[in-house]
């Protein structure tokens, strides 16, 4: 295989400052040098040479995704239904889809994925035949297989799909314990232990809605109503637990450097400081939570505070699109709303290295050594953190995956 150049008006190796004229060496699937051009053409004698304009990044990182739910229901993201409806009516278009269906849907996410510049996926799979979709794309990241609507009743027949799920070959697999609200306590107990038996990562939705907040913390509300419809014998019907869902989940053992959570909306300065002490990520889904009115994560808090924080999409069943930075875009509206000047480049740094920390590999920079995932933006340079942020959506002109160009535009 020959050697390549990708060159670019700017370089973010996101490992140092941005690279003005630079250039990465790819060897098969590997960086093997970065530099300025003229430096690392001329070390590469022979090497095919790539001139993109624009800004190159590393490949970008998904923290949250569901590609089972793609282009056949993306009619949901523009529905307008509150969260529960939709979560009912997305129930429902489930029971019509056939195993091909599902990997159709599937491998229409992923292409979008790899169209926007991102190369890595933490994707949570509720049915069996998608699992195994992205990791037949290349795409990195880890699977994760998950578990709703189960009490201790249904845990025996439940862990057999789950051992299935987690047997199929392909990429890495973690477990997703949906929620507090779609699981008992007991059974949520269980698949934190499972995991780390298996030594697995563990990827739960966590304080999301409102409705969630006064589910864990009495009992009662939208989600009691959905429990005692579907006769679930959950422990917090009627009780609750008397904390937050971020301290309930911690009280379960599920949060931790193993770990990393989606949504994190309503969540306290206390919550937030629990969460930064377990080292759990929280990959931020802003454009997901206005769709479905969830709210508003406090993500300038996280970001003047330290919090380890992750971008993710979510589903095309309740956003216009999978493109990073799109979402991006709007997380930054949402910290500048909320008052936190300049938050681009702590986004960026989200959507690589953040994004790399939940998932707990080496992904979201370039270094020599390192896997040959990178991507190319057609946008201004001057302000490189800032362009990406504002023009970069759909201006996706390249992305690499594992030494392979896999899109052009």
């Amino acid at each position: 295989m020959t050697a390549t150049v990708h060159a670019a008006p700017v370089v973010l190796t996101m490992t140092g400052p941005p690279l003005r004229d630079g250039a990465v060496l790819v060897e098969h699937d590997r960086v093997v040098d970065i530099g300025r051009r003229e430096d690392v053409v001329g070390r590469a004698p022979g090497a095919r040479v790539r001139d993109w304009r624009g800004v190159l990044t590393p490949g970008l990182v998904n923290a949250h995704a569901h590609l089972e739910y793609g282009p056949p229901f993306a009619d949901l993201a523009r529905s307008d239904l509150p969260f529960a409806q939709w979560i009912a009516e997305l129930t429902r278009r489930r029971k019509g889809m056939t195993d091909v269906d599902w990997q159709v849907s599937a491998r229409g996410s992923a292409h979008q994925l790899l169209k926007s510049g991102t190369t890595a996926v933490a994707d949570v799979v509720t049915r069996g035949p998608a699992i195994a979709v992205a990791g037949s794309l290349g795409l990195q990241g880890i699977s994760y297989a998950e578990l709703a609507g189960v009490d201790a009743r249904g845990w025996p027949l439940a862990l057999e799909r789950l051992e299935v799920l987690l047997g199929t070959l392909g990429r890495e697999r973690g477990i997703s314990p949906h929620t507090l609200y779609t699981l008992s306590t007991g059974v949520f107990g269980q698949l934190v232990d499972l995991a780390r038996e298996r030594g697995v990562r563990l990827h739960p939705h966590l304080a999301e809605t409102t409705d969630e907040a006064e589910w864990v913390l009495s009992g009662t509300g939208a989600f009691a109503h959905f429990v005692e419809r579907f006769g679930f014998e959950f422990e917090l019907a009627g009780r609750g637990s008397g904390v937050s869902a971020v301290r309930h989940c911690d009280e379960l053992g599920g949060l931790g450097p193993d770990v990393h959570v989606a949504h994190g909306v309503h969540v306290d300065a206390a919550d937030r400081a629990l969460l930064r002490e377990r080292q759990t990520v929280v990959a931020l889904c802003t454009r997901s939570n206005a769709v479905l009115h969830a709210g508003e994560a406090p993500v300038a808090d996280y970001l003047a505070e330290g919090s380890p924080v992750a971008i993710g999409t979510d589903s095309l069943a309740s956003v216009p699109d999978l493109d990073l930075l799109a979402e991006a875009r709007a997380t930054c509206d949402l910290a500048r709303k909320q008052g936190l000047d300049d938050p681009e480049e702590a986004v960026v740094r989200a959507l690589t290295l953040g994004g790399a920390q939940a998932l707990g590999r080496d992904l979201g920079r370039l270094h020599p050594g390192g896997r040959a995932d990178l991507a190319v933006f057609d946008v201004p340079t001057a302000e490189p953190y800032r362009d990406l942020v504002e023009h970069g959506a759909g201006r996706c002109v390249a992305t690499v995956l594992g030494g392979r160009l896999v899109h052009r535009r």
